[in-house]
């Protein structure tokens, strides 16, 4: 189990309130993020602004940690964003948790794309990318297995040859032009780019992060790799049941099949 320790400096708000070791909170309870400053990676002059797809389903415990992981890379480092969250109507209150989160970091960070019930990560994505206002995505999990302390690099390999797609890898130590990770679930694109590969896919389970990745090379499109840590989910349980197992299988199998 990974364990975040955070520090808390929020700005004085008309709407906070002080607890008795001086930590303040907004109204609603959760913990403001400190806006911080890291002029050194120069990345607020690029003028890009980048949209995180968020899908949960059962997440109400990591979801506050991890939008405010989130929230915290995005202002060290200059950077406009929006965390799109796409909730599959979870049972566990996620939806009420993300509504609060959007009070406290606002509307527009924090957007609000529900559906109706669990169909699949595939539609998930397709889902968010028709609501996200930025020139890049950002595709990860809500359960912390992927921490956001690696999106600055994603950026910064993104820029170094203006690449279509970032993708993190668990297995390269250094990364590299082939993709060592293709069912990885942490990955940059550029808007039009995953547009493309969106439509061009036809999965909609598990296997749907691999088959981009196969899309991607059929567009003869550039990708680079980020070497990642991947952990343990923190809270709840995994959303890979046995539909979704079942699923995954046929899915490789029409994979290797039919491209």
């Amino acid at each position: 189990m990974s364990r975040f320790h955070v520090s808390i400096t929020p700005e004085p708000d008309s709407q906070s309130s002080v607890n008795k070791k001086g930590n303040q909170f907004h109204s609603s309870g959760l913990p403001y993020a400190t806006p911080y400053s890291n002029s050194h990676l120069s990345m607020s002059s690029s003028h890009n602004k980048y949209s995180v797809l968020l899908p949960t389903y059962n997440e109400r415990d990591n979801l506050p940690i991890i939008i405010w992981l989130i929230t915290k890379t995005f202002q060290e480092h200059n950077l406009d964003y929006e965390i799109i969250i796409i909730d599959d109507n979870s049972p566990d209150g996620t939806l009420e948790i993300a509504k609060q989160l959007q009070k406290v970091y606002g509307e527009n960070h924090i957007v609000l794309r529900p559906r109706a019930g669990k169909l699949g990560l595939g539609t998930a994505y397709i889902h968010g990318i028709q609501n996200a206002t930025g020139n890049f995505v950002i595709i990860m999990d809500a359960d912390m297995s992927h921490h956001p302390k690696a999106i600055p690099e994603f950026i910064r390999k993104q820029k170094e040859r203006d690449y279509d797609i970032v993708t993190g890898t668990r297995y390269a130590p250094g990364g590299g032009p082939r993709v060592s990770d293709l069912t990885g679930s942490f990955r940059l694109y550029k808007k039009d780019v995953l547009h493309q590969i969106i439509n061009a896919t036809v999965s909609k389970g598990y296997v749907f992060q691999m088959e981009m990745m196969v899309r991607a090379k059929q567009f003869n499109f550039s990708v680079a790799e980020v070497p990642i840590t991947f952990v343990d989910r923190v809270y709840g349980e995994s959303k890979l049941g046995a539909n979704e197992i079942v699923g995954y299988l046929k899915g490789l199998w029409m994979l290797f099949t039919s491209v």
